[in-house]
């Protein structure tokens, strides 16, 4: 099974492109997605987030109102959170890769926001990155319900810079180009990983060597 990572700064179109691998046969888990069910009532990381955050559990589940509350008065915080949440996560993401290997799934797609930022390059055979013109960008945040320039900028200054992704990615979807062309890309892209002979640019192992271990 072939394994790719699609990341991208906010508002570069992530999620559009995440859904273009779908359409394409592929099988996509979304990061995102995976906090908040382990946020839900009966979810994994309610009980340990509770514990360290006293206050953000109500009726059995996660507040996320409340959670960006207690992160916001101390300094320390985000990474207390990563340190519950991401062990959870990479549990999840590695059992469902598992169960779709044993599936006989083809090609699996992880839409992680952090990739980079948290190292899960390392766990892939290649790394898809959504990109935009900045003004394209803004454009789609700004627009945005209750989000304001500061907290667009504020977000940015958590993620790696679009420049750099770029840089680092083993392939590029450009979605500021239109639907269709973007999809033209994914197409590409999907044709070029399952094409016989492909080989990981990330690991020099067979396509999925690693990724589920």
């Amino acid at each position: 099974m072939i394994v790719l990572g699609l990341t991208g700064s906010i508002g570069m179109g992530k999620s559009t492109t995440a859904a273009m691998f779908a359409d394409e046969g592929a099988l996509v888990w979304n990061a995102d997605e995976a906090v908040h069910r382990l946020y839900a009532k009966g979810g994994a990381a309610v009980g340990p987030v509770g514990e360290a955050f006293p206050g953000v559990v109500v009726d059995g589940a996660v507040d996320r109102g409340r959670l960006a509350g207690a992160l916001g008065r101390d300094g320390t915080a985000f990474r207390r959170l990563e340190a519950i949440v991401h062990p959870l996560v990479l549990k999840g993401r590695l059992e469902h890769l598992a169960a779709a290997a044993r599936r006989g799934v083809r090609l699996a797609v992880l839409d992680i926001p952090l990739l980079f930022e948290t190292g899960g390059e390392a766990a892939v055979d290649a790394v898809v990155v959504v990109t935009a013109d900045p003004e394209i960008q803004a454009e789609r945040v700004l627009a945005r319900p209750g989000m304001t320039r500061a907290r667009f900028e504020a977000i940015l200054a958590r993620q790696t810079p679009d420049a750099e992704k770029r840089w680092r990615a083993d392939f590029v979807v450009d979605t500021g180009r239109g639907l269709e062309a973007a999809r033209a890309q994914v197409r590409e892209i999907v044709g070029t990983v399952l094409a016989p002979g492909w080989t990981s640019p990330r690991r020099g192992l067979p396509p999925g060597g690693e990724a589920f271990q």
